[in-house]
């Protein structure tokens, strides 16, 4: 399958999205999520028991994805796993046919629903992206030689609203030189902001790294406020909050703001990745309304496939 680097070395602006693994053994409401849209979106994020809520592990549902010739990205956390599991479930999902991850630390299971499960946090941000890179190069963190090694495809995450820019795109630089080839950034409202982010990316040029936004739909006044409240790095901007109350179609108001920030970022940045947060019924419309071309992973050319990320 091919890699997201592959997929924005051949001029295409990526369409990602995310799916939660189920909770049990259901995988049916997954599924059908991803059939429906093929050729809306490129690649699927597998969220790793997202917000700290116990779920199918996501490599799982990544090889049942493969095998309706969906594209996964395996979400990997440092919540749950040492160094060894780490190694271990990377090399696993690399046997089974996966060939980008994206990885993170992950939220504290005091937030989610095993508040009194032990945290492990053995690996940080950045040397997690060491570890995947050293597996890649065909040696494990202790130094051992590996019998087969894999070509993983390393993401990581940025926060392009983050109150200390400086700090976040230090942060930034050191994921890069650990390795990370893409990143997908927290939900962005302001383009002012982002735009600023994205000339300090100029620092990375030649490098192949890739930036896909983040984008969340506003599905009501309530949740904007939220968004604004509680999580670091987003501004939801009054105006769109109004336009939103104002509207008497919600969903065609948070369809049209989504398309038109697509529309914005399609220049600066080289993808989206759609949050839409159980309404993935809504990006359909999103995409056709931004006025932005996709298609399969599959159907890339196969010098394409094996263009820079190879």
């Amino acid at each position: 399958m091919p890699r997201i680097t592959d997929l924005v070395g051949s001029g295409r602006f990526v369409v990602t999205s995310e799916l939660t693994p189920p909770k049990g053994l259901d995988l049916a409401p997954m599924l059908e999520a991803a059939r429906s849209l093929a050729g809306f979106v490129d690649a699927f994020n597998l969220t790793d028991s997202h917000n700290a809520r116990m779920s199918m592990a996501p490599v799982g549902a990544a090889r049942r994805l493969l095998d309706e010739g969906v594209e996964p990205i395996l979400q990997m956390t440092a919540r749950d796993r040492n160094r060894i599991a780490i190694q271990a479930d990377l090399l696993a999902a690399a046997a089974l046919g996966v060939s980008n991850v994206v990885l993170m630390t992950g939220d504290a299971p005091s937030h989610g629903d095993h508040p009194d499960a032990k945290a492990v946090f053995d690996l940080g941000s950045v040397a997690i992206i060491e570890t995947v890179r050293g597996l890649n190069e065909g040696r494990d963190l202790a130094g051992n030689a590996l019998r087969g090694a894999p070509e993983l495809c390393i993401g990581a995450v940025v926060n392009p609203g983050s109150p200390d820019l400086d700090g976040e795109m230090e942060r930034m630089a050191a994921k890069v030189e650990a390795g990370a080839r893409f990143f997908q950034t927290q939900a962005v409202y302001d383009m002012a902001a982002f735009a600023r982010f994205a000339r300090r990316l100029e620092r990375f040029e030649g490098l192949g790294v890739s930036v896909i936004a983040g984008v969340i739909p506003i599905k009501s006044v309530r949740m904007a406020r939220y968004l604004n409240e509680n999580v670091p790095g987003i501004e939801v901007p009054e105006a769109l909050i109004e336009e939103i109350a104002g509207s008497r179609n919600v969903d065609a108001a948070s369809t049209a703001i989504a398309a038109r920030t697509i529309a914005e970022l399609e220049p600066i940045c080289e993808g989206v990745h759609l949050m839409t947060l159980g309404r993935e019924d809504l990006i359909p419309a999103i995409v056709e309304s931004a006025g932005i071309a996709t298609g399969s992973a599959q159907d890339l050319p196969r010098s394409a496939q094996m263009s820079a990320g190879s």
